[in-house]
Order: C-alpha cells, then sequence, then structure tokens
C-alpha cells in the first residue's frame, strides 16, 4: 500500500508480471529468425545500403554495433559483409583505416549464429594475424561487438602462458591466434580439433603469404577442412596464383572498393620527404621531436637495436615528452602496456619498428615520421596509413631519404601516391651530437647499444633486395657512426668479407685481363687495316696459358710531327711486338684446394705420423737436478704390461676395458696413499705450530717489566751454595773489615765457584761481573745484573750479607 501525494487517500501498487517464455517457443522464434535471415541474403545490394540495419543480421549482432557507435557501414564493410553472408570466398583491399576488421568480425558472428554453434562444436572460425599487437586489437573489437553472443573467444599468441591455453582449446570457438603459436598447438596439443572449422581468415594476408611465414602456413592450411569459406583482407592484397592455390580458394570474389580511387592512400593523408645526409638524420629527428611536443608522433626504423639505441639516448637527452619504444624483442606483457599507454595518451612520442606498421589502430595520430627508408611501395602504404584513420581522420607524414635513396620517389608516384619534396628549416635546427658523445664516453651499455645500432642498420641495408636504391657501398659508415656518438665505426665482419678482392678463375690479376681485352680489341683494329699489305708475316698469336704475345702500345714521346689529337696519342706505333707475360702458375694449385674435400681428424693424425713430429712433453726435476718419473704414466699390473707389448694393429676395446678396470686399483692404492700422506704431513705442520706458540709464550713470560725483576734463571740455587759454605763465610766475616767483605765475598764466590760438581757446573753460567774482568775492565763500571725475586734470596741471607748486598747495589746505581 502506497499513500497518494495529492489526495492522501491510500492506493495498492501495481505489480508487474514477468511473463517468462518456454524454451522450446524461443528455439523456435530463433528458426524463424535464422530462416528469415537467411533468405534475405541472396537480395543483399551493396549499393542499397547505407546502415548496418540495411542488412540482414541478427539482433544481437545490430545491438553490439549499436553499442560501440558502428552505424553506418564504410565502403569495404558494405561490399564485403554482403558477399560473405552468401558464402563466396574473397579478397578483400581497401586503403588503411577503412573498417577491414569489421568486415570478417560481422560475418563470422552470423555464420556461428546462423548455424547453433555451441561450445561443444569446437573451432568454427579461426582469424590469423601475422602480429601478437593486431592480433590483441582484433580480440578486443570482437569482445566489443560480440559480448551478446554465446560463443566462447581465445587469443592465441606467443609469449603468454602454454599450459593455461592447451586446457581450454577444445572450448573454444572462435581463435584469434598468430600463426607460430597456432602451428605448435597443432603440432603439440591432442585436444585442439580444427576438423569442423567453417570459416578461415587472414588479416594482412599479403604478409602472412610471405616468405618469412611460407613455411609455417603451408603447415597450417594442411591440417585445415578443405571445405571451408576463406576471407583474405589486407591494404596490400596479394593476387598471386600460387598464393591462392595454396589456399585452395574456389572462385574468390575481390573486393576492392578504392581500385579505381585516385590515391592509394587516404586522401586527408599529407605526404611529404625530405633529403638529408647521413650523420644529419639523428639531429633533424632530435629537432622534430623538441618542436611538436603537444602532439601524438609515430617513428618508424629499421631494425629492433636501432629503436633500443634512440629512444635510451633520447631518454637521458630529456626532449620535454613522454617517449615509448615498441620492438619484437620486449616481453609480450611490456608490448601490450606500450600499445595501450600510447593509445591512450594524446602528446607522445612512440618509436617502433615495421611491427607496428601493420593493422594497428592508434587513435588520432598526427604525424609518422619514417626515419629510415621503407623496402618497399607496400611498407611504405602501411607506415604511413598509421595515421588518417576513419572517415574524418587527418594526418601527415614525414619520409627522411639519403640522396642516393631518392629513387624510390618514382615508385611511390607510379603506385598512385602524392608525395611532394619539402626542405628543413635550419633555424630550426639543434644538434645534440656533443651531448650524445659526453653520454656514451660515461656510460659503456649505451656505447654497446650504439655499436648495435650501426652494425644492425648496415646489416638491414645490406640485406634489401633493391640494390638500386640500398647500396651499402654508398654509405658513409663513419660520418654514420659519429651521428652516433661513437669516435671509431665498429668493426663489420660481414662488410669485411664482401669487400674482398676476387682473383679470376684463371688465376690471372685483374689488371692483366684489362691489359689483354685492351690489346685484343686493338689487335683486331690493326688487322683490319694491314689487310691490304700481305708481306707482313708477322700475325698475332693465339693466347696461351704459358705465353700471350700482344700488341702493346709504344709511346714516341720525340715525335717531330706533335699530333695532339688523342687517336695520334693512342695509335700504336710499331706494331707486332712479342711481349713475354708469365702467367704465375697458381691455376692448378686453386683448383685442387677447391676440388680436394675436407681434411678429416685421421687424415691430419696420419700426417703428423709421417713427419715424425715430437709431441711436447713435461719433466720434472727434485732440488738436486734429477728427473722425476710420472708415476701415472709406469703401467702396474701384468695384463696392462702384456697389452702396451703387444703390436697388433688398432685396438681391442674389450680388453683395454679389462686393462684400465686393472690399472684402476693400482691408481686408488696410490691415492690413498698420497692423501695418508697428505695427512701426516698436515699433522707435523700443526706440532710445530703449536711448539712454536708455546716457546713464543715462555719468550713473553721471560722477557717481562722491570717490575718483576730480571731472567735469574741462568744462576744457580742459592740454598745449596750458601748452605755449604755457611761456616767459611762467617768465619772471614769476623775477621774482615766492613769495607774489604765485599772483596772477601767475591774471593769465597769464586773459591766456590771451583769447587761445584760437574752436574752443577753444566747449569751454571758465569756472570757479567768474571767475563769483564777477566777482559780487563775496571770492575767500578760494571753494571750488575738485577735479581729476580729478591724478597726470596734476601730471606735466604744473613743480617751482615744482606746489609752488604745492600751497599753493593747501591754502589752499582
Amino acid at each position: 500500500m502506497t499513500k497518494d501525494e495529492k489526495t492522501g487517500n491510500m492506493t495498492e501498487k501495481k505489480k508487474k508480471h514477468h511473463v517468462f517464455k518456454h524454451k522450446k517457443k524461443k528455439r523456435a522464434e530463433e528458426d524463424s529468425a535464422i530462416q528469415y535471415l537467411q533468405s534475405q541474403y541472396s537480395t543483399i545490394n551493396p549499393e542499397e545500403i547505407k546502415t548496418f540495419k540495411d542488412l540482414p543480421l541478427s539482433q544481437k549482432t545490430l545491438k553490439g554495433l549499436k553499442d560501440n557507435n558502428y552505424i553506418t557501414p564504410t565502403d569495404i564493410q558494405r561490399q564485403a559483409i554482403g558477399y560473405a553472408l552468401q558464402g563466396k570466398d574473397i579478397l578483400g583491399a581497401a586503403k588503411t583505416g577503412s573498417g577491414k576488421t569489421l568486415a570478417f568480425l560481422v560475418p563470422i558472428l552470423e555464420l556461428l549464429f546462423c548455424k547453433k554453434w555451441t561450445r561443444l562444436d569446437g573451432v568454427g572460425a579461426l582469424v590469423i594475424s601475422p602480429t601478437r599487437e593486431l592480433a590483441y586489437q582484433i580480440y578486443e573489437t570482437l569482445r566489443k561487438v560480440g559480448h551478446l553472443h554465446d560463443f566462447s573467444a581465445g587469443l592465441i599468441i606467443g609469449g603468454q602462458n602454454l599450459k593455461f591455453e592447451r586446457k581450454r582449446m577444445d572450448q573454444i570457438n572462435i581463435l584469434i591466434c598468430t600463426p607460430g603459436r597456432l602451428l605448435q598447438h597443432m603440432d603439440e596439443n591432442p585436444l585442439f580439433d580444427c576438423s569442423q572449422l567453417q570459416i578461415l581468415v587472414l588479416d594482412e594476408a599479403d604478409r602472412c603469404l610471405d616468405m618469412g611465414f611460407q613455411t609455417t602456413m603451408n603447415a597450417i592450411i594442411e591440417n585445415l577442412p578443405p571445405k571451408r569459406q576463406t576471407l583474405l583482407f589486407s591494404a596490400t592484397q596479394t593476387k598471386s596464383v600460387k598464393d591462392l592455390a595454396r589456399l585452395s580458394l574456389s572462385f574468390p570474389t575481390y573486393v576492392a572498393p578504392h581500385e579505381q580511387a585516385s590515391t592509394v592512400t587516404p586522401e586527408s593523408l599529407q605526404q611529404s620527404y625530405i633529403v638529408c645526409e647521413i650523420d644529419e638524420k639523428l639531429g633533424i629527428l632530435w629537432s622534430f621531436i623538441r618542436n611538436h611536443l603537444k602532439q601524438k608522433v609515430l617513428v618508424f626504423m629499421a631494425t629492433c637495436k636501432q629503436v633500443k639505441y634512440t629512444y635510451d639516448l633520447f631518454c637521458k637527452l630529456r626532449p620535454g615528452v613522454s617517449l615509448l619504444a615498441l620492438y619484437g624483442t620486449l616481453h609480450q606483457e611490456k608490448r601490450e602496456k606500450i600499445y595501450e599507454e600510447f593509445c591512450r595518451k594524446s602528446n607522445v612520442v612512440l618509436f617502433a619498428t615495421d611491427l607496428a606498421s601493420r593493422g594497428l589502430d592508434f587513435p588520432r595520430v598526427n604525424w609518422v615520421l619514417q626515419f629510415d627508408c621503407p623496402e618497399n611501395v607496400d611498407t611504405y602504404i602501411h607506415r604511413a596509413g598509421r595515421t588518417a584513420r576513419g572517415v574524418f581522420g587527418k594526418g601527415e607524414g614525414l619520409l627522411m631519404l639519403l640522396p642516393h635513396e631518392e629513387k624510390i620517389v618514382e615508385d611511390l608516384t607510379k603506385s598512385k601516391i602524392p608525395i611532394k619534396k619539402i626542405s628543413v628549416d635550419p633555424s630550426k635546427l639543434q644538434s645534440p651530437q656533443r651531448k650524445i658523445e659526453s653520454l656514451l664516453s660515461d656510460n659503456t651499455e649505451l656505447k654497446q647499444t650504439a655499436q648495435r645500432a650501426f652494425v644492425s642498420y648496415v646489416k638491414s641495408v645490406f640485406v634489401m633486395k633493391n640494390k638500386d636504391i640500398f647500396n651499402v657501398q654508398l654509405l658513409d659508415t663513419d660520418a654514420y657512426a659519429r651521428s652516433l656518438g661513437l669516435i671509431n665505426p665498429p668493426r663489420i665482419k660481414f662488410m669485411h668479407k664482401y669487400n674482398k678482392p676476387t682473383t679470376p678463375a684463371n688465376g690471372t690479376d685483374s689488371n692483366t685481363t684489362d691489359i689483354i681485352e685492351k690489346l685484343e680489341a686493338k689487335s683486331v683494329e690493326n688487322k683490319e687495316s694491314d689487310q691490304s699489305d700481305s708481306e707482313k708475316e708477322d700475325e698475332l698469336k693465339p693466347i696461351s696459358k704459358a705465353k700471350v704475345k700482344k700488341e702493346l702500345p709504344k709511346f714516341n714521346f720525340h715525335d717531330d710531327n706533335g699530333d695532339s689529337d688523342e687517336e695520334s696519342f693512342l695509335q700504336v706505333k710499331k706494331k707486332n711486338v712479342d711481349v713475354d707475360i708469365t702467367i704465375p702458375q697458381t691455376e692448378e694449385t686453386t683448383t685442387s684446394k677447391k676440388k680436394t674435400k675436407p681434411l678429416t681428424k685421421a687424415a691430419v693424425a696420419k700426417k703428423i705420423l709421417k713427419k715424425k713430429i715430437k709431441v711436447n712433453t713435461t719433466v720434472k726435476f727434485t732440488e738436486d737436478g734429477e728427473a722425476i718419473d710420472d708415476d701415472k704414466k709406469d703401467v702396474k699390473s701384468e695384463l696392462a704390461k702384456q697389452f702396451v707389448n703387444e703390436n697388433v694393429g688398432g685396438i681391442d676395446i674389450e680388453k683395454a676395458k679389462e686393462v684400465l678396470r686393472e690399472e684402476d686399483k693400482y691408481d686408488k692404492q696410490r691415492f690413498r696413499e698420497k692423501v695418508k700422506a697428505k695427512h701426516k704431513e698436515q699433522k707435523r705442520k700443526l706440532k710445530n705450530k703449536k711448539k712454536e706458540e708455546e716457546e713464543g709464550e715462555k719468550d713473553e713470560f721471560g722477557s717481562g717489566s722491570e717490575s718483576e725483576g730480571p731472567d735469574l734463571s741462568w744462576l744457580p740455587d742459592p740454598d745449596k751454595v750458601y748452605d755449604r759454605n755457611n761456616e767459611q763465610q762467617s768465619e772471614s766475616d769476623e775477621h774482615s773489615d766492613d769495607h774489604d767483605h765485599g772483596d772477601d765475598r767475591d774471593d769465597d764466590e769464586d773459591d766456590d765457584d771451583s769447587e761445584l760438581s760437574e752436574s752443577e757446573q753444566k747449569y751454571h753460567r758465569p756472570t757479567k761481573r768474571k767475563l769483564v774482568e777477566s777482559k780487563g775492565i775496571p770492575q767500578e763500571s760494571i753494571n750488575p745484573r738485577k735479581i729476580k725475586k729478591i724478597e726470596d734470596v734476601a730471606a735466604s741471607l744473613s743480617v751482615q750479607e744482606a746489609e752488604a748486598l745492600a751497599m753493593q747495589l747501591l754502589k752499582s746505581k
């Protein structure tokens, strides 16, 4: 119940009743709609179609087109969709940006819808594109237009997870792929089955059928069923009978709405070219970017390494606009991010190879700059077609050519491409040459990329087929290297092989062959002029390998006539001169070298044995100069000795194995002995090290500070000495004075030393005093040795002895 705002009365809310149709009724309606659509296919007239509603399409497809603002079909769509719905094979050729993608996606959706295709039926449509980016773009367009249909679609390209793709290959109805990954699934994946294929589409067909994809495409086509519908689309369509026969096309319909147009490229595309030297190209590119900071620019280059170097270099130079690089060696995820970022941004510069020249729909591209000369006219058309796309799209294209590459302009004009020559404004040129050189001197990685870019560009020019336009000999490689920031041009290996002088087959030098040809021509003239003179018997002899007799021009510089004409100067004054030209006998050797087969290792070994060349050997000597025998070469086992002594041709492998097994036993024993000896040596070193450490500790203990006292270990035991002679010392002390006590004490000590036993004398060192006295030095000048542990010594002395010792110590100080 709800309350009416105006009257205030309570009224019941009307309930909406949803009508659920039965499944059988739905199927019956779909069947009737399909029959109606199929009946209308034969009445399609391309000239009467103005919107997509005029075509007999299903409601799901029409709604998907309307949701994405596809209302009016283009010329190629108007013609190709009608013929494709009728089940005909199509060769579609149209300008770049004319909507060829929808021209084959709409027929795919309608064909599978009319046949009530489900996931259980497997692959019904197969779309092959030459590049991953183009396949990704087709897949995104299919998702937008066909999101209301119940079909499953899959994108199968390189760089993605192969295991993830394998598990889902049997559930895909529309497969969009590149040739390499498709063939990999055909060979390796048992779930992949294309026996029920209904329609095959080749986008950029001329590139797919090119030499690069020839073997892959042949293998793919062999696995496809012969009864199918085939659609080929490209801006530069192939008409080769071989290519069409490979695809087994049955009376294909050629759809080319722009074939009679005045230009092959879009009319809203302004095209121009400039001619510059090779060392000016990088500076012009830098100046162009600096003067077009608020525009979307696409720069095409010949090789991946050129793109990488230019991108890295300009990122360091910082032109003031965001830079991107798209080339083949990048990871797939990074390539997709760069593609999406370039589509999203409005002020950006993209450096790319021909990877981005085919089919990619970049929105709102202002400039397409072709930094390197395109391979042919088709490549130029696809590159320039990245701008001025759609009905209202506008854009400009600029082609940079070297002076000897200007011949391609004639081919472009013949192919209905309006292009005009312009010149560069010198006031807007900016040369970053010094900055580039300084960057390369600091950055070794950038220098290496520059070297790779240099070599790759020269190689790309060398590989080109059209030698009238692409001539490596006309390139100034030194100037090009300097423009890249390289002081010295890198070494090009294939150019060195290409520039080697080729000698003629007969072994004569090129100069001698030129002389011989001139002489032959001269001799013919002389014969014609001297036919009347029958008296002359000196005729020219045929040229032989050993001896060549020819007439050489002899110039008379003292001629009185003084004819200044060229004819008189080159005229032969003396005829029939025999000239012996000895040709070096290198013909036989050169031919024999070419004819002989390459030597095998066995033949080389036999030659060495014949020459009796001694192999280098190493001999080790001891310190005494005696040679050390190598135990490894000595044979220990009896079986091995017998094997060595036998003089039998060849080697008995089984016997050799037995010998090796026997010798292994001795080798193992020898190895154990070596290990034991090594361990013994290590133990010995450890013991010696421990002893040295203990001795070092003793030395440190002995060499203590003076406060602890001097080392008295060399003195004899005082208890033994003083106990024995105590009585004698007491008697001598009673009869002597205090002054003479020290002298008597010294005399008693001398007597006691003489009376010591031999065992005690071994450990008794003479005092410093005795040594000095023996040499005649006065006693007063001697510094007595300091006594270690004076308290212990003083305890064993009497009072008088202690006083005498103290007096003696005071005198010494």
